[in-house]
């Protein structure tokens, strides 16, 4: 992109530097034998805008902690986020953090005597200089309000989702969408967007929840109720922002069979399949799903890659163009609501 651009050849020493075979900055945090860290930067940042891309979920990477192995928690990606940026020393000119999968982005609220990891988090990497932070659909953007006169950006792959669905399925059957696993505003305005560029019905599962009972640190789902039209004969394509054990997304899955739905697709920007593959394998052979979209913004296990019912929803140039838009101080309006890119691939 950068090395096609005209005025960087005009103008070889005004653009020194910008353009390179690699952006990368030399980055190492090593530990030590109990365990702890520290973050050592091999090349000077002074004067230049500092990105630093981190996927909180990516539990693939190991440290030792006094001859045991660990693996790499959501705390410690976050934790070296912050080492970074005090290596930097204040010497960048910016820094933005885009942190895909918004760490604690689901304790974003008090709903009684308990933390507010997400809004404590975002105060504390502004109180340490960030000028910006990017993340995927977090699970409720109203959490910016913590941070509400530095940058914070919920940014949507949807154009990306609708692009593949829509390569996917040459001719579809009168199709509807199901909104099922939340309640929270933001869902709902997305799957009515979804709906309205692809000239489609909604439907509407809602969760019911015994809230006097805490099991793995959140209230049960007693049932699934349905509103909408009827199913039967249709191609469905449930929305949502995560999968994450998939309880939610299998009864429903259920739910629709029994309803007589046809097939049943799954879109989420995350998935993180937290109870393993199993449970999604026995229900593809089971004829309960039929395909399952999810983005590559957080680590995907070669073994989620080798399945047959996934697909791999690819947002790589869509971050780096974010990230090219902002170090040149342009406007990202479009990058936010695509719709025109959007009206001219239903068209097509």
């Amino acid at each position: 992109m950068r090395s096609q651009r005209i005025e960087a050849k005009e103008s070889p020493i005004t653009f020194k530097g910008y353009t390179k075979d690699s952006y990368l900055l030399d980055v190492k945090t090593p530990r030590f034998g109990t365990g702890e860290a520290k973050c050592t930067l091999g090349e000077s940042v002074r004067g230049t805008d500092l990105y630093i891309i981190d996927d909180v979920t990516n539990h693939s990477i190991e440290y030792t902690v006094c001859g045991c192995k660990n693996h790499m928690s959501p705390d410690d990606h976050f934790a070296d986020i912050k080492r970074v940026i005090a290596a930097a020393a204040g010497k960048a000119r910016k820094i933005t953090v885009i942190m895909p999968f918004l760490y604690e982005g689901r304790q974003h609220r008090r709903t009684s005597r308990e933390s507010m990891d997400c809004a404590v988090m975002l105060q504390e990497l502004v109180n340490m200089g960030v000028d910006n932070i990017l993340t995927f659909d977090a699970h409720d953007p109203r959490v910016n309000n913590a941070i509400p006169i530095s940058g914070f950006e919920s940014i949507m792959p949807t154009y990306q989702f609708i692009k593949i669905f829509l390569e996917m399925l040459m001719t579809l059957n009168l199709m509807l969408i199901i909104l099922w696993l939340s309640a929270l505003t933001k869902v709902l305005c997305r799957v009515v967007y979804y709906a309205n560029v692809l000239g489609i019905n909604v439907g509407m599962f809602y969760k019911r929840r015994d809230f006097t009972t805490i099991v793995d640190g959140r209230n049960p789902i007693v049932a699934h109720e349905y509103l909408g039209d009827s199913v039967e004969g249709k191609d469905v394509l449930i929305i949502d922002d995560m999968i994450s054990s998939g309880d939610s997304m299998l009864d429903v899955a259920k739910q629709l069979k029994k309803r007589k739905a046809n097939r049943v697709f799954v879109a989420s920007t995350f998935g993180l399949f937290t109870n393993g593959l199993e449970r999604f394998d026995e229900a593809y052979e089971q004829g309960l799903i039929y395909r399952i979209m999810t983005t590559n913004s957080i680590y995907q296990s070669p073994e989620l890659l080798q399945r047959e019912w996934y697909i791999n929803v690819d947002i790589t140039k869509f971050t780096a163009t974010f990230i090219d838009r902002l170090n040149h101080d342009a406007s990202i309006s479009d990058l936010l609501n695509p719709i025109e890119k959007i009206n001219k691939k239903v068209a097509e």
